[in-house]
């Protein structure tokens, strides 16, 4: 199953750009975006609100960023998830192993996973070809 659009939120330039090569070689994907914080994804997503195509399928969250966090997009996603029209799914990606935040990220209901940097390719081909049904961690 092809993926329409992915999101990479990444304050890192460098993990931006080798992850998005990474999925290109995997010719998942239509088309990558990439945003430096929650803030930017968050008002990308509030300016395309009912439009479905420009929407992502999958969101690569990582949780420290400036202006605007994981925490807090989030948060901010939990009020207008409803109005999209469409699912959302949402990794926390981060070099963070805490068990605080792992915990923290089961409290979202649209967070599937959380994962650990570094990721390898086969877990990217696995996050673009997963369905939405339920969470895996």
């Amino acid at each position: 199953m092809k993926r329409n659009i992915i999101c990479i939120v990444d304050d890192d330039k460098v993990y931006q750009f080798t992850t998005t090569k990474t999925i290109e070689k995997l010719n998942l994907v239509d088309k990558i975006l990439s945003f430096f914080d929650g803030f930017q994804l968050y008002t990308y997503i509030q300016q395309h609100i009912t439009e479905a195509e420009m929407l992502p399928d999958i969101i690569l969250l990582d949780i420290n960023m400036p202006f605007m966090d994981a925490w807090q997009f989030l948060d901010e996603f939990e009020n207008i998830c409803k109005q999209l029209p469409k699912e959302i799914i949402l990794y926390i990606i981060s070099s963070s192993i805490s068990e605080r935040d792992i915990l923290k990220a089961r409290t979202y209901n649209h967070v599937k996973d959380y994962l650990i940097k570094p990721i390898q390719m086969n877990k990217y081909a696995e996050i673009l070809t997963t369905n939405i049904n339920g969470k895996t961690f």
